[in-house]
């Protein structure tokens, strides 16, 4: 009960209580405590009519107790106090009482004095409620120095007072890209690992820049290409495995979304968008097509290659080449991305070894990606892999 609320609500009630005390260590705090609370109470007296409310006013009483131990703080405690007085947990409403201030803590940690890992692994911590050990992990650093990262970025909007507010016009569009970044990784994070719940904030997320900035493309492109990947949602795993697109059951994926995807996606194009996102989504767009356009997917690969510069993306341009000249032209392409790092590289490069039948070569990639990945549903795929690929087969390396 208190698990599935966390996972929903984390991001709300941590955005709200900074609102209030201004200080992102302080509120976490206090909202880790009043979770803690809930996880006591609430299994015993049942979940209150307005969880959030409840999470909220248990944190600022904690919040409070907190600070008025430091004589500093006697002025803020006050005023805490005052405004809870007139907030009486009763009468308060999830969405009257508390305003949604999610927007305004994400433009706060995507701020430029931030880092740009930093401003992704704070979002991550506090919009999407992930633990430093799952930052970590997307990071591939270790616990202790994404633990370290997290403080320091912590302390550094506290001591630069850093405004918990959205920027201004003239302001936006500079920080609007980092504010995708972030969005799209904790989408990712949720997509990678058959978290829906992280997968939707990131779409409510994508819907509310939208909103923000209805004449930028770019978030129309990041919110297209997000409905785009999320309508296969239902197809992507059978029994815990992982199913790849081409033997996804067509009937499971989501209609409407795709519709609303491609919907958000016209509307970027007719913004005259040509941005990463737009790019990405309307590639996805063509991966939902039977057969595949794999020359207009290269293609547009290719062109986003030129605006990112990213070997990931050359990554994903050299599985479109394997479609069109054959795996050994995408081999040789592969071959010389700086990657080894990144599981899906290996992976990928392990599917062409097999295909070209180098089975030797294709076990060692997979066990390299299988080294890499914590995902559950992806191990058990590659290990499915890995079976069929027994030392016994003939091997024409």
């Amino acid at each position: 009960m208190v698990d599935e609320v966390f996972r929903r609500e984390w991001g709300r009630v941590l955005a709200t209580l900074v609102g209030s005390l201004g200080d992102i260590e302080l509120a976490e705090e206090a909202a880790q405590d009043a979770f803690a609370a809930a996880a006591e109470r609430w299994p015993r007296d049942g979940e209150p009519a307005n969880p959030v409310g409840w999470l909220i006013t248990t944190a600022r009483n904690r919040a409070i107790d907190r600070i008025r131990r430091d004589r500093s703080f006697a002025v803020k405690a006050e005023q805490l106090a005052r405004e809870l007085a007139d907030q009486p947990e009763e009468n308060m409403d999830d969405t009257g009482t508390f305003r949604d201030e999610r927007l305004e803590l994400i433009f706060t940690c995507c701020h430029p004095a931030l880092a740009l890992d930093a401003q992704v692994a704070l979002t991550l911590r506090t919009l999407g409620g992930l633990s430093t050990e799952e930052i970590a992990r997307a990071f591939l650093v270790p616990s202790e120095t994404m633990s370290k990262r997290l403080t320091r970025a912590k302390h550094k909007i506290r001591d630069a007072v850093i405004p918990f507010a959205i920027p201004s016009d003239e302001l936006l569009p500079d920080r609007l890209d980092a504010v995708l970044a972030v969005v799209y990784l904790i989408f990712n994070e949720g997509w990678g690992d058959g978290r829906t719940d992280l997968a939707a904030e990131a779409i409510r997320l994508g819907r509310a820049l939208v909103e923000l900035m209805p004449d930028e493309p770019e978030p129309l492109g990041l919110l297209a290409l997000m409905l785009l990947n999320d309508s296969r949602r239902a197809a992507r795993f059978r029994s815990g495995e992982l199913v790849l697109l081409d033997d996804q059951d067509r009937s499971l994926w989501d209609q409407v979304g795709i519709a609303e995807g491609r919907a958000s996606l016209g509307e970027a194009i007719a913004r005259r968008g040509n941005g990463p996102y737009v790019i990405q989504a309307a590639i996805a767009d063509l991966h939902l097509e039977d057969p595949r356009d794999w020359e207009e997917i290269a293609a547009l690969y290719g062109a986003l290659a030129v605006l990112t510069e990213s070997p990931v993306v050359e990554m994903n341009r050299a599985v479109a080449l394997a479609e069109i000249e054959g795996p050994e032209a995408a081999l040789e392409l592969v071959d010389q991305l700086p990657l080894d790092e990144y599981r899906y590289f290996h992976s990928t490069r392990a599917d062409l070894l097999r295909r070209l039948g180098r089975t030797t070569e294709a076990r060692i990639a997979y066990e390299r990606a299988l080294a890499l990945t914590g995902s559950e549903p992806e191990r058990s795929f590659l290990e499915g892999r890995l079976l069929e690929l027994l030392p016994d087969h003939a091997d024409a390396d």
